[in-house]
């Protein structure tokens, strides 16, 4: 009888399972002696530093204040009214008013930050942070005492002061009439007498006479080319501004003291205004 398969295969076969048999005995023998009972916990926690910040997106706390920067008020020049002015080659002077406040201005002087830097024959130019600002001049009544016009602009028709300068002694006598005609004139001012400031270190410590007119007003004051008038009622004329507030309230005065240095000696001129 002819047999199926071959009894070598057999035999092959047979020693390929007990091959494989004991290689899996050896692998538990293996586990059971040396792999930890427990096991490993793979999703044990790791110590460390988080990766992401903390943000607080609550609306009910207060976040710090914001640094408010606080702007200074901007001056206008509508807030400045120009009430006279007067305007020479070598001087600008203008007069205005600043919350019902006069201010006597020359050139460089400033007011609520803004410099005088020229005038027309009816207005004056200020500068304030690199810009430039016009003021027109506000016209008065005719009979305004108000300082007005230019050097070149002489009135030809202006009357004839009225009034003479008494000589009493020690003191003269000034028609206040005279006084009055010069206030409203101030061009027949630079007709009859020349003055001419002095400077010291480019501020000025007072005003010469330059000339005089023969048999004018002036010339019967007792000045005199070359006089320096250091003050007038006690204030020192040390600068337009102080010179022509003198000019301003002349009107309003009764007596008249003049401090003058002639030559080398300080001397006193007295005037009574009558």
């Amino acid at each position: 009888m002819k047999h199926l398969f071959k009894p070598q295969i057999i035999k092959w076969v047979v020693v390929l399972f007990v091959l494989i048999l004991v290689v899996k005995l050896m692998w538990l023998a293996v586990e059971v002696i040396y792999l930890p009972v427990s096991g490993i916990n793979q999703a044990q926690d790791i110590e460390g530093k988080s990766l992401y910040y903390r943000v607080n997106l609550s609306p009910n706390k207060a976040s710090s204040p914001k640094q408010t920067i606080q702007k200074m008020p901007v001056g206008n020049i509508k807030d400045i009214e120009l009430l006279a002015l007067y305007n020479a080659p070598n001087v600008t002077v203008v007069t205005v008013q600043y919350k019902g406040k006069t201010k006597v201005l020359s050139e460089g002087d400033d007011i609520n930050g803004f410099v005088l830097k020229g005038a027309g024959n009816n207005y004056a130019t200020f500068s304030k942070g690199n810009k430039m600002y016009r003021l027109n001049l506000i016209q008065g009544e005719p009979n305004d005492s108000s300082i007005q016009g230019t050097s070149s602009s002489i009135n030809e028709s202006s009357s004839a002061p009225v009034g003479e300068v008494t000589d009493a002694g020690d003191h003269k006598i000034v028609d206040k009439s005279l006084l009055e005609h010069y206030t409203n004139n101030l061009d027949d001012i630079y007709k009859n007498i020349g003055i001419a400031d002095i400077k010291k270190n480019g501020q000025v410590t007072g005003f010469r006479v330059s000339f005089i007119k023969r048999g004018s007003p002036f010339a019967k004051l007792g000045l005199k080319r070359g006089d320096i008038i250091k003050s007038v009622n006690g204030q020192e004329i040390n600068s337009y501004n102080s010179a022509f507030n003198v000019y301003k309230n002349m009107k309003n005065i009764q007596d008249l003291t003049l401090v003058i240095i002639r030559g080398k000696k300080e001397m006193e001129l007295d005037y009574e205004i009558n």
